[in-house]
């Protein structure tokens, strides 16, 4: 259904398929206390990263709900991995998907989020031809909703204590752009 030709690049960044180098890229990121903190997982051990990265080098298409595709999200300049980003089929008959993301905390504040994730749009509504894609992340993580806001997507959904994460109850926030309004911009 959906294979994009990569690398897929953008003003600023390179986003592509990983490879096995990007361990130590993968690991200097996702083994931080404030990068795992709103996240399903704790922070990854070596081994985790490897786990990881082992299922994310053959997450580059979509062929079936609940595909995957996982990119290293890279500066162009550098050629640094700084991050990843992804977008998911959540359900084909709705045309539905979900994108997420993950930047090193070196690299915030620099609207590489919104960079990279706006592709994950665009693949997903104009590749994919999905007619929704929402973002869900923990209502806490402010930085996070702001960049699914700079996207253009809407708040659609405050979720009170919907999760135990981590041991702890935790409320969810749901952001959602459709493709008309994608496709308006």
């Amino acid at each position: 259904m959906l294979k994009p030709e990569y690398p897929i690049t953008t003003e600023r960044l390179t986003l592509r398929p990983f490879t096995p180098d990007d361990l130590d890229a993968i690991h200097a990121y996702s083994s931080r206390p404030d990068v795992a903190r709103y996240l399903y997982w704790e922070p990854r051990d070596r081994a985790a990263a490897q786990t990881y990265l082992d299922k994310a080098v053959t997450r580059t298409t979509v062929n079936a709900e609940g595909d995957i595709i996982d990119l290293a999200v890279t500066r162009t300049d550098t050629g640094h991995v700084i991050g990843s980003v992804l977008l998911i089929l959540t359900s084909h008959t709705h045309r539905q998907g979900e994108i997420g993301y993950i930047l090193h905390p070196d690299h915030h504040g620099h609207g590489y989020a919104t960079e990279a994730s706006r592709e994950m749009l665009r693949l997903g509504f104009d590749d994919l031809h999905l007619h929704r894609i929402v973002g869900r992340l923990d209502a806490r993580n402010t930085a996070s909703a702001r960049v699914l806001e700079k996207l253009g997507m809407r708040r659609e959904a405050h979720l009170i204590e919907n999760e135990q994460v981590k041991g702890e109850w935790c409320d969810e926030a749901i952001y959602a752009m459709l493709s008309r309004e994608w496709h308006a911009r």
